[in-house]
C-alpha cells in the first residue's frame, strides 16, 4: 500500500494547530513519484510498533502505559501520511530541559527521537533500518513513551514509594513459608495515575495540548525550586541526596481532610518535629525508630491526647524483650510490669507468670502509669495501623544524642508540654495548670500551687485525657534534606537507607 496509513493508525493524528509547513514536509507531495523508498504499509508500522513495545524494558510508570495503549489497539498519535505531528518539537523541547533537573534527555529517548524526526522531514530513508517503516513505528512509540514517561514522573513521581519502600524489612514468621512478608514501611497516601488520567493526557495530543500536561508541578513547589538550585552548585558526592529529595517532593499527598488550621510534620531523618499553625509555631527534638524498628512514614491526625498513660506492651516487644524474664518477680516489679488475661482483663499473680502465658497470646503485659512508664507523662494518639504514637519519655537523656533513632518505632517528643499546648490553643490557665499538675510539673496559679500543697497525694492526677478538636494534621516524613526551623536548607543523614533505594529506581534516568 503506497502513501497511506490504514485508518486504524491515522485515525487519531494530531490536530496540526502549530503548522510548520517549512519544516514539516507532506509525504503526500511525492505521491507522483511512486518511489518504493517512500511507500508506507500499514502492517509493517504496526508490526514495528510492537516490535519496540516489546523491546522496551523500562520499567517507569509511562513506558508501562505506552506499551499497554499499543498492545490493546492504540491508534497511531504522532505520525500520519503528512509526516510527524508538530507536537513532537514541544514535546522534544521538554525532554532536552530535564538537565536543568538533574535528569538525562537521553533516557527519554531525545538524540533518537530527533534524529528520526529529521530523517522525515528530509525524507532521508533507506531500504534498511532506517525505512520509512520503520522510522516511522519507533517515532511514535518513542514519542508515546517519552510523553507519558515525562508527563507522569513529573506529576506523580518517577518512582512509587508504595511499592519501593514497602519491600524492604521482612516480617518474622512462625512457619516454614517461601513467600516473603514485607513490613509495611511507606503508609503516606500518594497519588498515582490511572486509566483515566492516561486517556486524558493522551487525548490532549489530538488536541494539540501536549504543553499543558507538560506544566505539571511536584507537590512541594518551594522545595523543589530550592533543590533544583542547590543541584546547580553541589558536588558529585551529595548530587544522589538532591536529587532523591526532588523526588520526593514530586509525589503528591492526599488532601487534608482535618480542617485545621495547624499541622504537625516530624522529619525522621532530621530527629525534629516542627509545628505550624496561623499564630503559633514550635519545634523539638524527637528520638525515632532504631534501623531494625523503623518509624513508618504516614499522615493521619491528632486527636487526643492521655496523661499518666499505661502502656500496652506490643507482642514484639514481650517475644524479645519480657519472656527471657518470665520467672523474675523482681523484673516486672522493678519496672512496674504487670499481666492481664485478654478475655477477662483480671490480673495475673506474679508467681503464676510464666514464658507460656507469656507466648500465648491469651495476655497481655501492661506497664503502670507514672515517672516510670516508657511513654512517659503523655502520649498524643492518632489513628494509624502500626500502633505508633508521639510521647513523652523518663529518658531525657536520649535528647543530647546527635542521633537519635534508638525506639522501637514509636516518636519520643523533647517537649511534650509545649507540643500539649500548641494542640490545645487557647486554654485557660486553671486547664493550662491542671495539666500541669497531672504532668507533675509546678503550677503557675495560686490555685493550682495551693492544691498541690494541700494534698496528700505525690501527683494528682487531675487530667486523664483531652481531646484535639478539631483534630490536627500529623505526617511523618523522610527528607534527608529539608528547612530546618529557620528555613535553611540542611542535609541529614540516610539513616534507613532509603535514599540509595529511591536513587537505584531513578539511576537509569540520570545517567
Amino acid at each position: 500500500m503506497t502513501l497511506a496509513l490504514c485508518l486504524t493508525l491515522t485515525a487519531f493524528c494530531c490536530n496540526n494547530k502549530e503548522n510548520k509547513s517549512s519544516a514539516d514536509i507532506s509525504i503526500e507531495a511525492f505521491s507522483g513519484l511512486r518511489t518504493p523508498i517512500f511507500s508506507l504499509d500499514d502492517e509493517e508500522i504496526l508490526n514495528g510498533i510492537l516490535y519496540q513495545c516489546h523491546s522496551d524494558t523500562a520499567r517507569f510508570s509511562g513506558n508501562g502505559y505506552a506499551r499497554k495503549y499499543y498492545l490493546e489497539g492504540g491508534k497511531c498519535l504522532w505520525v500520519s501520511r503528512f509526516g510527524v505531528c508538530p507536537q513532537a518539537d514541544t514535546l522534544l523541547t521538554a525532554i532536552n530541559r530535564v538537565g536543568d533537573l538533574g535528569l538525562s534527555p537521553s533516557a527519554f529517548g531525545a538524540k533518537e527521537i530527533e534524529a528520526d524526526i529529521r530523517r522525515v522531514r528530509t525524507l532521508a530513508f533507506d531500504n534498511g533500518t532506517n525505512s520509512i517503516n520503520n522510522v516511522f513505528a519507533r517515532l511514535e512509540y518513542r514519542l508515546t513513551a517519552a510523553y507519558l514517561c515525562y508527563a507522569i514522573g513529573m506529576r506523580f513521581g518517577f518512582v512509587n514509594p508504595n511499592v519501593v519502600l514497602n519491600r524492604i524489612d521482612t516480617v518474622e514468621t512462625d512457619g516454614d513459608t517461601q513467600t516473603k512478608i514485607y513490613k509495611k514501611l511507606f503508609d503516606l497516601k500518594v497519588e498515582r495515575p490511572n486509566a483515566e488520567y492516561v486517556a486524558r493526557t493522551i487525548g490532549l495530543i489530538a488536541k494539540g495540548a501536549v504543553s499543558d500536561a507538560l506544566k505539571a508541578e511536584p507537590a512541594d513547589v518551594s522545595l523543589y525550586n530550592a533543590l533544583a538550585k542547590l543541584l546547580k552548585s553541589t558536588d558529585e558526592e551529595n548530587r544522589m541526596k538532591v536529587l532523591c529529595n526532588m523526588e520526593r517532593c514530586r509525589w503528591h499527598w492526599a488532601k487534608d481532610s482535618s480542617g485545621a488550621e495547624k499541622k504537625v510534620v516530624v522529619n525522621v531523618p532530621a530527629f525534629h518535629l516542627y509545628g505550624f499553625g496561623p499564630t503559633s509555631s514550635i519545634d523539638m527534638k524527637v528520638v525515632c525508630g532504631s534501623k531494625s524498628n523503623k518509624t513508618p512514614l504516614l499522615a493521619s491526625c491528632i486527636m487526643r491526647m492521655d496523661f499518666n498513660p499505661v502502656w500496652n506492651i506490643p507482642a514484639s516487644i514481650v517475644k524479645k524483650e519480657i519472656m527471657p524474664h518470665a520467672n523474675d518477680t523482681s523484673y516486672f516489679s522493678r519496672n512496674h510490669y504487670y499481666v492481664v488475661e485478654r478475655s477477662s482483663g483480671e490480673r495475673v499473680a506474679m508467681s503464676e507468670i510464666n514464658a507460656e502465658i507469656l507466648s500465648s497470646g491469651d495476655f497481655r503485659v501492661v506497664q503502670d502509669g507514672g515517672e516510670w512508664n516508657s511513654l512517659g507523662r503523655v502520649v498524643f494518639r492518632f489513628p494509624n495501623d502500626f500502633s505508633v504514637f508521639l510521647h513523652d519519655t523518663p529518658n531525657r537523656g536520649t535528647f543530647s544524642r546527635e542521633t537519635r533513632n534508638t525506639s522501637h518505632g514509636c516518636i519520643r517528643v523533647e517537649k511534650p508540654w509545649d507540643l500539649a499546648m500548641f494542640l490545645l490553643g487557647d486554654i485557660d490557665e486553671w486547664e493550662q495548670d491542671k495539666i500541669r499538675i497531672s504532668m507533675d510539673m509546678q503550677p503557675s496559679t495560686i490555685r493550682g500551687k495551693r492544691l498541690v500543697e494541700d494534698s496528700d497525694d505525690k501527683l494528682l492526677r487531675l487530667v486523664k485525657s483531652k481531646a484535639v478538636e478539631p483534630c490536627v494534621q500529623l505526617n511523618i516524613v523522610y527528607y534527608t534534606i529539608y528547612p530546618d526551623a529557620k528555613g535553611q536548607l540542611s542535609a541529614y543523614p540516610d539513616i534507613y537507607g532509603y535514599d540509595a533505594i529511591i536513587y537505584e529506581n531513578i539511576k537509569p534516568l540520570v545517567d
